[in-house]
């Protein structure tokens, strides 16, 4: 038994306020449906660039004695879930993307109790960066009866980052330090600088394959990295971003240093 389901992503106010998760399921009563193994984005953060679509994968086990008859999902954030009216605007700024605008998910029958749910999402991200995700199911079975929840899985979602490291110019003589830049992806507005932030400077000794934290630098207003380690051996130097709430991390490219 395949079931196509309709899947709609939308996007809230910015609020970040949780709602509950549902009972466990050993809580649930006897006959009821019940939802599980959800995973966003195959368990990792939705991580959002500057321009374009994000392609977010979901998935998950419905379980109904009755039999499951379909379902459906929508990803959304802040602290009001949208309106019936906003779910069914396919003009609204966050709905899937232009290539399948209804995006269907696909149910696969198990046995006559349990089936799998997969699709993958195509949204617009923007107003999306630095919040929660939050993830409404609504299942019916084939005696009529409905399972409905409006957060069954949170997911994270933050900026995409870039951090750059320059050893220059070269040969890096003594005495000289290393410097680069950290910017965050603002969805179309391409990528803005990123200050006040903690950031590693690592380094990797010719013919050696470990990087060692060296220092830590704080990027200034403008995203600026510069430390006052200096260069006193060859080798790969790089910044390491370890991100925060509303930023992912990033590595920077190597830069090889030839001191002299």
């Amino acid at each position: 038994m395949r079931t196509r389901v309709t899947v709609a992503t939308v996007s809230g106010a910015l609020a970040l306020s949780a709602l509950a998760l549902p009972a466990a399921q050993a809580d649930a009563e006897p006959g009821a449906i019940t939802v599980s193994n959800v995973v966003i984005n195959d368990g990792r953060t939705v991580v959002v660039n500057s321009t374009g679509f994000k392609r977010i994968n979901v998935s998950m086990t419905v379980k109904a004695p009755a039999g499951v008859k379909d379902a459906d999902a929508t990803l959304w954030h802040g602290g009001q879930l949208p309106s019936d009216d906003d779910l069914d605007d396919e003009s609204w700024p966050d709905m899937s993307g232009p290539e399948t605008p209804d995006h269907l998910l696909d149910c696969t029958e198990v046995d006559a109790t349990t089936a799998t749910c997969r699709a993958t999402f195509v949204v617009r991200p923007w107003r999306w960066e630095g919040s929660t995700g939050k993830t409404l199911v609504t299942v019916t079975d084939k005696s009529g009866g409905t399972f409905r929840n409006e957060n069954v899985k949170t997911f994270e979602v933050k900026h995409h980052t870039i951090v750059r490291v320059n050893a220059s110019p070269e040969p890096v003589r003594k005495g000289r330090t290393i410097t680069g830049k950290l910017t965050t992806a603002e969805y179309g507005y391409g990528y803005a600088p990123l200050g006040y932030q903690h950031v590693k400077l690592q380094c990797k000794k010719g013919g050696t394959s470990t990087w060692s934290t060296l220092k830590t630098a704080k990027s200034n207003s403008e995203g600026g990295l510069r430390t006052t380690t200096t260069a006193t051996y060859d080798g790969y130097y790089r910044f390491a971003y370890a991100g925060d709430a509303d930023n992912a991390p990033s590595v920077a490219v190597d830069d090889h240093v030839d001191v002299q």
